[in-house]
């Protein structure tokens, strides 16, 4: 199907560990028949050889007793040699009976999957919710099937699509049908049968994705029956609405170019991988807050029309904010940037709050334009890289009397007319060993200490 071209190719789920099948009898068979018969010889040599002599006429029960006793120990060891014979048929018996089962389970599992993959292409939206159920079920009760029916409900979701627009209301319409008038099922509209089957297609996504447990309960709870762990999702380019990712646990989110419609969740969502957001949309509210990004973080060229909440995020690698547009607040409260956190270009059309938020490496701003308050209250920074704006850029924060920079930084302008962000160094200055003016001294300090050229 053409929707399915797409799809990322899933890893072969290896089949089970069966039992080795025993070897071909044909090359121990004589070697048995061997040892019997010399148990026996060995047998019947060591009592006749071992007998006291005997007194005439008796010498012939004793040899007769001695050939009993030696065929009994034959017969005891062919007793073994059938005995294992036995156990080898068994065991082949069951192996055959294992690779039956997990075949009759292979071809049973391919059968649902090609029928629920083609009622995803059926023209009826009901038809559509079937296959996905059938889908869902399916990947719940085969677990080495679920990055692939993930992968299916993923494409699915990357079909092109049009949300369908809300209808006018006509003032002479009547508010409810009357008895002339006939209610049109819902079954009937296209437009909002495949909303329907979409937003079923991100329930059945959100449930299986979540994992409930703590983050400290994680390493010591095992992971909950409706939890698929370990799953990658790429919806790139897809058009999603109202999209509740809470608490998701991926293993890798390519989500480059999509639309989020409607609000978009990633509370407490864990990024074990990357997390590609580069050129999304969100054209509602959008909430990251207390997100783990343990890869990249990827947003660059997105657009944020309402709310941007990356509250008690953190990023381990570099956080990638490139020329992204915030037309409501960004709040970036308490937010962790282990590595670099980049905002190049990026403009900031509301409040862009960076309050208590801990920068371990650079901090980037270059070209970032800000209309609303910028707070740093209580930030910890290491440096900031590239912190230079001309005299346009620097105006419209200069003169803003909310801003409020990270402890120990400090605005100025230069005599070239370029302004900066510089670090305040408490304690008086020294020259010729005596003492200035007692205040404080304040200097420039890029990386290595090296004050860093303007920007563009």
């Amino acid at each position: 199907m053409p929707w399915l071209s797409r799809r990322r190719p899933a890893e072969l789920t290896p089949p089970p560990e069966f039992p080795r099948t025993p070897r071909a009898a044909a090359w121990w068979i004589l070697p048995a028949v061997l040892l019997v018969g010399g148990t026996v010889a060995a047998a019947m040599w060591w009592l006749l050889t071992g007998l006291p002599a005997a007194p005439p006429g008796q010498a012939g029960g004793a040899r007769g007793e001695a050939l009993r006793t030696a065929l009994a120990a034959g017969a005891g060891v062919g007793a073994a040699i059938t005995l294992a014979l036995s156990f080898r048929r068994q065991r082949h018996q069951e192996i055959i009976t294992a690779h039956t089962t997990y075949d009759a389970t292979e071809r049973r599992v391919t059968e649902l999957y090609t029928k629920a993959a083609e009622q995803l292409g059926h023209d009826k939206a009901a038809v559509r919710l079937a296959g996905l159920y059938a889908l869902e079920r399916l990947a719940q009760g085969n677990p080495g099937h679920r990055q692939t029916i993930v992968d299916v409900i993923c494409a699915y979701l990357r079909m092109p699509y049009a949300p369908p627009r809300p209808p006018r209301p006509r003032p002479w319409a009547p508010s409810t049908p009357g008895p002339w008038q006939a209610a049109a099922p819902a079954d009937l509209d296209p437009a909002e049968g495949e909303r329907q089957v979409r937003l079923t297609a991100q329930t059945i996504l959100a449930e299986h994705l979540r994992d409930p447990r703590r983050p400290d309960q994680r390493a010591s709870l095992p992971s909950p029956p409706r939890h698929w762990p370990g799953m990658r999702i790429d919806l790139t380019g897809a058009i999603l609405i109202d999209l509740d990712l809470t608490k998701a646990h991926l293993s890798e989110a390519q989500c480059a170019g999509a639309t989020f419609s409607g609000d978009t969740t990633f509370h407490g969502a864990v990024f074990a991988g990357e997390a590609n957001f580069d050129g999304a949309i969100f054209a509602g509210d959008a909430s990251f807050s207390y997100a783990a990004f343990a890869g990249y973080g990827w947003f660059g060229r997105a657009t944020f029309a309402g709310e941007a909440d990356f509250e008690g995020a953190t990023f381990a690698l570099d956080a990638v904010f490139h020329g992204v547009t915030f037309s409501g607040n960004a709040q970036f409260s308490d937010a962790t940037f282990t590595d670099n956190a980049l905002f190049p270009e990026v403009t900031f059309a509301g409040d862009a709050e960076f309050e208590e938020a801990a920068f371990t490496e650079f901090a980037r701003f270059d070209g970032a334009t800000f209309s609303g308050d910028l707070v740093f209250d209580g930030a910890t920074v290491t440096e900031f890289a590239g912190s230079r704006m001309n005299r346009a850029e620097w105006t419209q924060i200069a003169d803003h009397p909310d801003h409020v920079w990270p402890p120990g930084w400090h605005a100025v302008t230069r005599p070239d007319g370029s302004t900066g962000l510089v670090r305040q160094k408490s304690g008086a200055s020294e020259e010729n060993g005596e003492d200035t003016d007692g205040a404080p001294s304040i200097r420039a300090e890029g990386q290595d200490g090296v004050e860093e050229r303007p920007g563009e």
